[in-house]
């Protein structure tokens, strides 16, 4: 009987003890996530949203008790527009497919205004020339936009380069 009783004891030992692996297998990421999640939310990791955050107010000047602002609200940007761009692109057959983009570029002030408007001609030459090389396929889709507003920044930066150009905004691009 004493050997039944032991038998019994391991077999009931043995689940209960794999329960408990199995409790903490379950218990633990849970707990680490958890964990993870509150000191993330807390600032107190080095990298994310409140560490950002954190910067930004660390980096602006202490007042006697007011808010500082973001240096970006001081001076809002400058947008101008440029002339529609219509132009044949490189295709293979009979049929020609045509680009018509109205855009504007953001500028970091007024004065990169005057520099980009007596650039005006090269920056449109550079522009006409890169459209007629591209191929409507490489327009398709949200990265071909992507590349295109890069590489016109880059090529808007180049022909005026004493203004800072931000950004290439698109107000209206059709491809027929």
């Amino acid at each position: 009987m004493a050997h039944a009783a032991a038998l019994s004891a391991d077999g009931a030992a043995a689940p209960k003890k794999g329960g408990r692996k199995k409790l903490v297998l379950l218990a633990l990421p849970l707990l680490l996530g958890g964990a993870g999640a509150g000191l993330w939310f807390s600032g107190l990791l080095p990298f994310g949203k409140a560490a950002e955050h954190g910067e930004e107010h660390a980096a602006a000047p202490a007042g006697h008790g007011a808010p500082a602002l973001p240096q970006q609200a001081a001076r809002p940007p400058v947008f101008l527009d440029l002339p529609e761009v219509l132009t044949n692109l490189n295709v293979t057959g009979r049929r020609a497919t045509f680009i018509r983009l109205k855009a504007k570029l953001e500028l970091a002030s007024e004065a990169d205004a005057a520099a980009v408007q007596a650039a005006m001609p090269r920056l449109l030459d550079l522009f006409q020339t890169y459209l007629r090389e591209m191929r409507p396929e490489e327009l398709r889709g949200s990265q071909g936009t992507y590349r295109l507003r890069e590489e016109l920044r880059n090529r808007a930066s180049l022909a005026a380069s004493a203004a800072k150009i931000q950004d290439v905004l698109f107000i209206e691009m059709i491809v027929q």
